[in-house]
């Protein structure tokens, strides 16, 4: 490489097929094995967990096993101990999803702290309070885009069925803490965040 070119960044991909679709997953870091990528696309605290239960490499790479229940995109790790105030508000059917992909549902979900954010089709990855009332000074026909106030970076609670149309649906028979995986730190995908 001559001195006066700029240095290339190589970006990484897992690729494969997930019960009944094929994907794509960008990869933060680098990696030389397709089971580093699958590591390297685990939260911290999944990691955490299947260490705790001593998981082998084999059930590691499961979709289900002591440590997690997976389907595509998330995480979902036991929390039986788990009682959530009864005042506080669990939804229905709710959405989940990363950026403006295809919502995972779930049947009984409830979340604590994260960011108030407007979300609409042209943001989909939301804006806060004080951006979402500029933008809607600046020109108000903005305000009419289908703003829809969301979480983001909330810690989530799942229990219950977890319905996809390109996964089989899973079944929580206790409440289980919902991660995201570590896709969205990849340089390829920073633009995308977790939104509930």
């Amino acid at each position: 490489m001559r001195r006066d070119q700029p240095k290339r960044t190589l970006d990484r991909f897992l690729c494969g097929h997930d019960e009944r679709e094929w994907f794509v997953a960008a990869l933060p870091g680098r990696v030389s094995s397709v089971a580093q990528a699958m590591e390297s696309l685990k939260p911290t605290e999944v990691q955490a967990a299947q260490a705790q239960a001593g998981l082998t490499a084999r059930q590691r790479h499961s979709r289900n096993n002591r440590a997690f229940r997976r389907q595509g995109e998330w995480f979902f790790i036991p929390a039986p101990g788990l009682n959530p105030d009864p005042k506080l508000i669990i939804l229905r059917d709710e959405p989940i999803r990363r950026g403006s992909g295809k919502a995972h549902f779930v049947e009984m979900l409830y979340r604590e702290e994260g960011t108030q954010v407007y979300v609409c089709r042209q943001y989909p990855n939301g804006v806060l309070d004080a951006e979402y009332r500029r933008l809607v000074r600046e020109d108000p026909s903005r305000g009419k885009w289908g703003w829809r106030r969301m979480q983001r970076d909330a810690a989530v609670y799942a229990r219950g069925e977890i319905r996809h149309s390109d996964h089989r649906t899973i079944t929580l028979p206790v409440w289980h803490r919902v991660l995201m995986n570590t896709e969205t730190r990849s340089r390829t995908m920073r633009q995308v965040a977790f939104l509930d």
